[in-house]
């Protein structure tokens, strides 16, 4: 599936990694090794990659959706996480909904058709445990409806889950034609005087919830195949690499770290999500945060 690395000497690795301030001292050259060489050829947009590195190993480094990652070692896929968070948000302003029709609250959403990318799309699975945790909501008496594939062959979507072809439209479009009566998407609030966000006060919120839990959404964590990881050497000068590309970051907004890094700055917030994975069927057992790391990467940040 993936390529053997060399025993010795230096290393090239296809790479998928999308451009992100994260990433910018990395893909300019302003962080080198002369161990470990980048080669970014993965496509812009990074989740477009997800399906290759997981099904064909067609990368042998890059980010990868935490959900993701979590089906694919619940079936084996030969993959090691570093505790490098790459995408991080508050994901509360990601679900909106057509305000024409009126205003609805969370509990309101309950009945009601949502579109999702994929049932399985790490956002939607952070969106649905907060929803649930935080305001009360049944998800399972919601109608989720999804137009993607999961990344991981191997896992099969609920049998509940209900279908849609795009159209050529993009789910907002959609939701204005009265398909659904919210869509979860990435990104910040919608530009968009038809929409508004299900939560209220959506960036606030997301900041008192990390307030209230100590825990981040993460999305994107670095991830290197299982041959990357037989050299420790590697493994170590590639940690480096990310810590020296966010120490060159401009600061982060409202001075919180969107991008922990560390097991332990990282743990609450893999709990959470492998919780809300293991709630929403995304694998099949609850998992532990020490499980998901060898012993080169457990002692990274620590």
């Amino acid at each position: 599936m993936f390529k053997p690395i060399p025993a010795a000497g230096k290393v090239r690795l296809a790479t998928n990694l999308a451009d992100s301030p994260l990433a910018a001292a990395l893909k300019s050259g302003a962080v080198k090794s002369d161990l470990v060489e980048f080669d970014f050829c993965g496509p812009k947009t990074a989740n477009q990659g997800f399906k290759r590195m997981v099904r064909e190993g067609g990368f042998d480094a890059g980010e990868l959706a935490i959900v993701t990652f979590l089906q694919a070692i619940a079936w084996g896929k030969p993959l090691v996480l570093l505790p490098a968070v790459v995408v991080g948000r508050f994901q509360h302003q990601c679900i909106s909904y057509d305000c024409r029709k009126g205003d609805i609250t969370p509990k309101q959403i309950e009945g009601k058709r949502v579109g999702v990318r994929a049932y399985s799309q790490t956002t939607g699975v952070w969106v649905r445990g907060i929803l649930g945790d935080e305001y009360g909501v049944d998800i399972k008496k919601t109608r989720w409806a999804t137009y993607e594939d999961p990344h991981v062959a191997e896992y099969k979507d609920p049998a509940f889950l209900e279908k849609f072809d795009l159209r050529g439209k993009t789910m907002e479009e959609l939701m204005f034609e009265g398909e659904f009566d919210a869509v979860i998407l990435g990104g910040e609030i919608p530009n968009e005087p038809r929409a508004k966000t299900l939560i209220p006060n959506a960036l606030e919120a997301g900041a008192q919830w990390h307030r209230k839990t100590g825990a981040m959404s993460i999305n994107h964590l670095f991830v290197v195949s299982a041959e990357v990881a037989k050299r420790p050497d590697v493994m170590r000068e590639i940690w480096r690499m990310l810590e020296e590309t966010k120490a060159a970051m401009p600061p982060q907004k409202g001075g919180i770290d969107f991008l922990p890094f560390g097991v332990e700055n990282n743990r609450k917030n893999l709990e959470l999500i492998m919780r809300y994975s293991f709630e929403q069927q995304m694998i099949p057992r609850r998992m532990s945060v020490d499980e998901l790391f060898d012993d080169v990467t457990r002692g990274m940040g620590a």
